[in-house]
């Protein structure tokens, strides 16, 4: 069975996590969050799965749950 994985633009990030693209790409440069995947020159994108794991840390952290 083929892998489930699914790209994610700038957009679809923002709607997920909340965050703004300035946000975001601060985050992407101090480590703190996936960094995208270079489509062509000029598209980027990021892995579904990595911003679903991302939002589910940030939750769990949130709430003081244990992983």
């Amino acid at each position: 069975m083929e892998n489930a994985e699914f790209l994610m633009r700038l957009r679809d990030v923002e709607a997920k996590t909340a965050l703004r693209k300035s946000k975001i790409y601060q985050m992407v440069k101090d480590g703190d969050f996936p960094p995208p995947i270079a489509l062509t020159t000029k598209s980027k994108a990021w892995l579904g799965s990595e911003v679903s794991l991302w939002v589910r840390d940030k939750i769990t952290a949130s709430r003081g749950e244990v992983a």
